[in-house]
């Protein structure tokens, strides 16, 4: 490894898999085409995952990352990139997989720790009940995410801390984002989304999303190469009249009527102008006056200079 104490840009073609590091991670596939682009398509996920690392100070030297693993396609990709980076990182850091068994009925027990043994990842399995709280708790013909989501924050936040872990990660990918980015501007009346790192309320919890410059497309054709053993969530998928559903469904129609237009949709989100936008909090529209005089004296003190 070596002695830089942060991921650094000059140092990110270092962080690519070796030719021993490729036939670890290659699954097993038809034909060289094939193989070529999984190859084209892990260095891309690699290199946008490194990016968004570097970009957002994500992972620092001695971090220990608590990968939050849900048997969905985009933690298996998140574990499994990570993995891939950790081996070659200009950092040296400790990657501990946890799932959150959230007592749903029907949920496969034996699967990831089944697939995390065989892996040699080191893992928790949490058990809460929170699916009885979300059942009971919530109204008919409502949605269970938002109680769900803040239930499950809570264990894995707290189990965080008794495992010594001060970086949190997340699957969310750039539709992830996206999507929120619609939901609460449609359904809450404010401009936010999910930012790739985050403090939690409490100041306990660094959280980061290391798959927030990746596509949902590309995730999931990685995750179906890989063969990755998925668990799907039936609490959450199967509720009708789901908005994010909707949102996701009128991204992928823009997307597939005018290609570059997510890119372009996240390329704002990361390049924002306060002073274009109308919150009184982020920029000083009181104070334009006083600013204009300042600027305007300065320069007649310039134009008056003999």
């Amino acid at each position: 490894m070596q002695s830089l104490d942060h991921f650094d840009p000059a140092h990110l073609d270092t962080v690519g898999a070796t030719p021993a590091d490729a036939e670890h991670d290659q699954p097993e596939l038809a034909d060289a085409k094939q193989k070529r682009e999984f190859n084209k398509l892990q260095k891309r996920l690699r290199r946008e995952v490194g990016n968004a690392i570097i970009d957002y100070q994500m992972i620092n030297e001695g971090d220990r990352v608590m990968v939050c693993l849900s048997g969905g396609k985009d933690s298996y990709t998140m574990l499994e990139i990570l993995r891939n980076l950790q081996r070659n990182a200009p950092v040296n850091f400790s990657l501990v997989a946890v799932n959150l068994d959230q007592k749903q009925p029907g949920f496969p027990e034996h699967v990831l720790p089944a697939y995390l043994d065989k892996q040699g990842v080191e893992y928790h399995i949490v058990e809460r009940d929170t699916y009885s709280v979300v059942k009971e708790k919530t109204p008919e013909g409502k949605t269970t995410c938002a109680l769900c989501s803040r239930l499950r924050r809570g264990s894995l936040y707290g189990f965080a801390e008794e495992i010594g872990a001060n970086k949190i990660a997340l699957g969310h990918h750039r539709e992830d984002i996206l999507e929120t980015l619609f939901l609460n501007m449609f359904f809450g009346g404010n401009l936010k989304a999910m930012p790739p790192k985050l403090l939690s309320d409490d100041g306990k919890n660094i959280v980061i999303r290391p798959l927030a410059y990746c596509k949902e497309a590309d995730i999931a054709e990685f995750s179906r190469l890989m063969a990755f053993p998925i668990i799907p969530c039936n609490l959450c998928g199967s509720q009708p009249n789901m908005q994010r559903q909707v949102v996701k469904e009128m991204l992928a129609e823009w997307d597939k009527k005018f290609p570059g237009r997510l890119e372009s949709m996240f390329k704002a989100v990361t390049n924002i102008a306060p002073s274009q936008l109308a919150d009184r909090n982020l920029f000083d529209f009181e104070g334009l006056e006083a600013k204009q005089a300042e600027l305007l004296a300065g320069r007649i003190q310039a134009f008056n200079v003999s």
